[in-house]
């Protein structure tokens, strides 16, 4: 009998098994349909023995000290500042937007001060932000728009930036400074020794047992547990019953070169012209040392594994029905990007399982009270030691 079902090996599933074995002595099951542990942040060693992340970049970083402790327990780390560029009229200039960008787009010397006046001759004020393009636009103006975010947007998400909610282009700034770090997090760095080193460290536990290559149905009526934790698309949970929440994929072409290095950056942001959106090289990232560099394409598309919960209003209130059906659903708990369609970052998804186990545990602590007050010879519960279970994480804390 295992106290819990955890349906997905990402970083929701993975934090709360850990959590729970760890921090409650829970037997947990934790299972995936893929044929590994760590969800898309899940990296490894190509055939030229490469660091290489299978689906995409991923960078860490964070405003939560709690969370970067918390993950320090599981691996030591790579100090890492993320630096992207834009290809834009010929050029490779710093994204997000800033004083070294304008200078070489336009040819000018301006100053910090100077830059500040540009940006207010172009910006379009706009009455109310209600749109993705409405936020840039009242930012830098159109010109700049047109170059760096309108494109880029379209091949991203497959709409218009004015037909998608402002939160998908207010997440990247706009600086009147020299700073080109595209994330200014207290805590930023890489995992040393990978993600998925990372990640069997966290599951190492003799109370968690994980089982790949696995769809959660084939295996709840035949294996035993009292509770299930589901990090899993919520719509496919209720059978699509409401239809089907819309999600961005992506098609990743990876590539090795006989070269030490295949570009001036971590990442390049393509805009424009390409049908690709960025190209990553890892090498940056994991800081190996190789005579070859490994690089990914990352094409958008519309259909695929979820990746991106795409932010309309019309996608929010099919949500919504969901939810009301997850409020009413006993014995289950919903955690993650997919099972509760929003876009998080990576610390934020941590936050939000620690917060989740701190709940869970507080509940299952008040309910041996009760029945220890009750009857007075109740088994009682193990007494909570870990001072993660109730450190009280919000959401707020891990903003980007």
């Amino acid at each position: 009998m295992f106290d819990y079902l955890i349906v997905g090996a990402g970083f929701a599933g993975s934090v709360l098994a850990e959590r729970l074995a760890a921090g409650s002595d829970k037997k947990v099951l934790i299972c995936d349909k893929r044929s590994h542990i760590g969800g898309n942040a899940y990296d490894h060693y190509n055939e030229a023995g490469i660091l290489v992340h299978k689906y995409g970049p991923h960078i860490f970083h964070t405003n939560s000290r709690e969370v970067f402790e918390y993950l320090s327990r599981f691996t030591q780390w790579r100090p890492y500042q993320h630096r992207v560029r834009a290809s834009v009229d010929g050029q490779i200039v710093p994204i997000p937007i800033n004083l070294d960008t304008i200078n070489s787009l336009y040819g000018l010397s301006l100053t910090s001060f100077e830059v500040e006046d540009f940006f207010k001759k172009v910006a379009e004020p706009c009455a109310q932000i209600r749109t993705s393009e409405d936020v840039v636009v009242s930012k830098v103006g159109r010109e700049l728009y047109e170059k760096f975010f309108r494109n880029y947007t379209r091949k991203q998400w497959g709409l218009d930036p004015s037909e998608l909610d402002a939160s998908v282009t207010s997440r990247v700034p706009t600086r009147t400074n020299r700073d080109d770090r595209y994330f200014t997090d207290t805590y930023q760095s890489m995992p040393l020794h990978g993600y998925t080193r990372m990640f069997e460290r966290m599951l190492d536990h003799p109370n968690i047992k994980v089982l790949l290559n696995c769809d959660y149905r084939d295996v709840e009526k035949d294996i035993p547990f009292r509770e299930m934790i589901y990090t899993g698309p919520v719509d496919t949970y209720f059978d699509f019953c409401y239809g089907k929440l819309p999600y961005r994929s992506l098609e990743f072409k990876h590539e090795t070169h006989d070269q030490s290095a295949f570009q001036s950056a971590p990442v390049v942001n393509y805009p424009n012209e390409q049908s690709y959106t960025r190209v990553t090289e890892f090498k940056y990232l994991t800081g190996q040392e190789h005579p070859r560099t490994s690089i990914v394409y990352e094409f958008p598309k519309a259909e695929g594994d979820p990746y991106y919960p795409v932010p309309r209003k019309e996608n929010s209130a099919i949500y919504a029905k969901y939810k009301a059906l997850v409020d009413g659903t006993r014995g289950v708990t919903f955690v993650g990007r997919l099972a509760t369609y929003k876009y998080y970052n990576m610390d934020q998804i941590v936050a939000q399982a620690l917060t989740t186990y701190g709940k869970i545990a507080g509940m299952k602590r008040l309910e041996a009270t009760l029945h220890n007050n009750g009857n007075g010879n109740g088994n009682g519960h193990k007494p909570e030691s870990d001072p993660v279970a109730f450190s009280g994480l919000a959401m707020t804390a891990a903003t980007h």
